[in-house]
């Protein structure tokens, strides 16, 4: 699907601060929190959705940017906004933080530096998510069983054009349906999302309208295709997608449960009009180290795409936007960058959580602890346990992403360097550990500690349970700016929480870093492999028969493993912290041989020497001749000789002598 990016804006920094500290149940410091986040102005209160609503109206009247301390009115304050828009044609920007549910209701009663810490991250310039338009003109597919799937097309015949497909002809239908279509058929296969689904049916028989008596249906046919906007599926059977609820557009219910069918009905009857969806990751098809001259490499985002988004397109891959769910795993393993998620970058990412750690600190505290968390399930997770329980601990900061797939090794590693003491991981019910597990145990074996964590509470009461567990662990003494992408983050927090920069760190299979052994004895300096390397990791030298490596551009990708026919490359997962890693070393290198005629240096001199003993007297064109002179010979040698050689099949004889007049006139006076 053809996506129309629009451009990146940032959002205001704010001037005011309205601190609501929620009729009185949480103390705050209004001096403090307008210090960490830059507000020229402050108004503390305690009712702002009701009683002080009046501050509220007479700060919108401004231009300057408000930041409100409430997330739970977010509706009110912005229906507030536009009323008043509309009555002057003006109203302030309005940025919102909650401080209440994350940094307010506690066990403590006071977490000001975290709450300092949270409105800090509030007043970053945060970029805009890149969106593109799906259009939908309603058009709506429906299987299932009769006594369901005829419902549900009555019922959204009005606002939709709905077909509707059943496994078998109805036994009481008397007269066909006027509102919508009506077929018997299979669905074979479904393709596409949200305004492009391609479908094909089996034993397609759509209902014939023309006859007297009972309705009947052509003769069937297989292989039907057509194009849908919206697919329900009410058949109960095996989902026609991976990760079913993450298509949009594919909407599935059980039979069995009125419930849940008349959820997904209401849900089709709205999918009509220009949606607009994040367009949430770009991709550098020039830099994807997926294969190379039909060698195949690297396969981490394939691999862990639940939606099937990603496919393999040449040396590259190509990514559907119109199926991606937005989990952010691929990016999360992607070695090179050629994935990077975009909603919002992860460089903004690493800058909310340097944030978050030197605000805290500013404001007094030491050793912060981080909670990785979605904005759906992890969210109201929190918010569960700040109004009925314990809320989260004074130096627990949670940070909200789109998906907990998205936290890669790189994150986790990020979040220690700029001083957080812990890192904890949040999942859902829903979450892919098929991507996240290996990014946790790459993440603890660069880390050397038990700092990291992935948690899977099923309750409040055991969300508080696992932050609250005694925990004793200092943050880093040098924090670090995590600059770069997640490549050059990642080896400067693994620096930084190793204390050495000569260190070399053994790591998992299928990590990303490392190096590469070459048996020299096996090698023979083809460079098949430099000449295939995506990233440039392996090079050689136009002077002298080497190869080259370079270990922090190497993605493991194993390209060059593969491409090796003398099969001399293994591939070592480790991480090199001493400079040598930055630097091009020689992995193997030999004698040049020098032409046998001219004495140019040229090739490899074990590898034609070996050719020489190998073909001199035993193969039939190197019997009673001196070809194997060829093999020792530059190649403006070798075919200068073949071209003089007595038997040279580039000769054709003595150059003819040019015909002149005199000629002619010679013959003439014979005749």
């Amino acid at each position: 699907m053809a996506a129309n990016k629009t451009e990146k804006i940032l959002m205001p920094k704010p001037e005011i601060l309205i601190a609501c500290d929620c009729a009185g149940t949480m103390d705050l410091d209004a001096r403090q929190l307008a210090s960490a986040c830059g507000a020229t102005k402050t108004h503390r209160c305690s009712h702002a959705c009701t009683q002080d609503l009046d501050l509220v109206v007479k700060n919108l009247k401004g231009d300057a940017p408000v930041l409100i301390t409430c997330e739970q009115e977010v509706t009110r304050f912005e229906t507030l906004a536009a009323e008043f828009a509309t009555e002057t044609g003006h109203a302030a920007p309005l940025i919102f933080a909650d401080i209440r549910d994350r940094a307010g209701w506690c066990d403590s009663g006071k977490a000001p530096e975290k709450q300092a810490a949270l409105l800090a991250e509030a007043a970053l310039d945060s970029p805009m998510t890149p969106l593109f338009d799906i259009p939908s003109a309603g058009t709506c597919l429906i299987v299932g069983a009769e006594e369901v799937a005829l419902k549900a097309a009555e019922r959204l015949a009005p606002v939709l054009a709905v077909t509707c497909i059943l496994a078998e002809a109805p036994d009481d239908l008397l007269s066909p349906p006027v509102a919508f279509d009506l077929a018997i058929g299979r669905l074979r296969t479904a393709r596409g999302s949200f305004g492009h689904f391609t479908v094909r049916v089996d034993g397609y028989a759509p209902l014939d309208p023309a006859g007297r008596g009972p309705a009947a249906f052509a003769p069937p046919r297989d292989g039907a295709s057509s194009e849908c906007d919206i697919i329900l599926d009410l058949t109960g059977s095996t989902p026609l997608f991976p990760s079913p609820e993450k298509r949009d557009g594919y909407l599935r219910a059980d039979p069995g449960d009125p419930l849940a069918v008349e959820r997904a009905v209401f849900e089709a009857a709205q999918l009509v009009g220009t949606f607009e969806k994040p367009l949430y990751v770009e991709f550098d098809a020039a830099i994807c180290a997926h294969s190379r001259a039909g060698q195949k490499g690297c396969t981490r985002c394939l691999d862990v795409c639940p939606t099937g988004a990603i496919l393999p397109a040449g040396d590259s891959v190509e990514i559907n936007a119109g199926i991606c769910a937005g989990c952010g795993g691929c990016a999360a393993v992607c070695p090179s960058g050629a994935v990077s998620y975009d909603d919002p970058p992860v460089s903004f990412l690493f800058t909310r959580l340097a944030t978050l750690a030197s605000a805290f600190r500013k404001a007094g505290g030491s050793a912060p602890r981080l909670l990785f968390h979605d904005a759906e399930y992890g969210a109201e997770m929190i918010r569960l346990s700040a109004r009925f329980g314990r809320g989260l601990p004074p130096d627990v900061i949670p940070l909200a992403v789109n998906n907990v797939e998205g936290i890669g090794h790189a994150e986790m590693l990020a979040a220690l360097a700029v001083g957080f003491a812990q890192v904890s991981v949040l999942t859902t019910p829903e979450t892919d550990m098929e991507a996240l597990a290996p990014q946790h145990d790459l993440a603890l074996a660069i880390s050397g500690s038990n700092a990291i964590e992935v948690i899977a509470p099923e309750d409040p009461d055991a969300l508080e349970n696992a932050l609250y567990a005694p925990f004793a662990a200092a943050a880093t003494a040098n924090p670090i700016l995590p600059l770069g992408g997640r490549r050059e983050v990642t080896r400067s927090a693994a620096t930084a929480l190793r204390g050495t920069d000569d260190l070399v760190i053994d790591l998992p299979q299928g990590a990303p870093y490392g190096r590469i052994d070459v048996n020299t004895d096996a090698c023979t300096l083809c460079l098949a492999c430099a000449s295939l390397c995506p990233v440039g990791a392996l090079g050689d030298n136009p002077d002298k028969p080497q190869l080259n490596f370079q270990e922090t551009a190497c993605l493991q990708c194993g390209i060059c493993a593969s491409t090796c026919p003398e099969n001399a490359i293994t591939l070592v997962p480790q991480l090199d912290l001493s400079a040598s890693a930055l630097s091009t070393r020689v992995l193997h290198e030999e004698e040049p041989f020098a032409c046998i005629e001219c004495g140019t240096l040229f090739g490899v001199r074990s590898t034609i020497e070996h050719i020489v003993k190998t073909l001199e007297g035993k193969h039939w064109m190197y019997q009673q001749s001196d070809n194997t002179r060829l093999v020792q010979m530059c190649d403006d040698c070798r075919i200068r000789t073949q071209y003089h050689s007595e038997n040279s099949p580039f000769q054709m004889g003595e150059r003819p002598r040019t015909r002149t007049t005199d000629d002619d006139l010679r013959e003439r006076e014979k005749e």
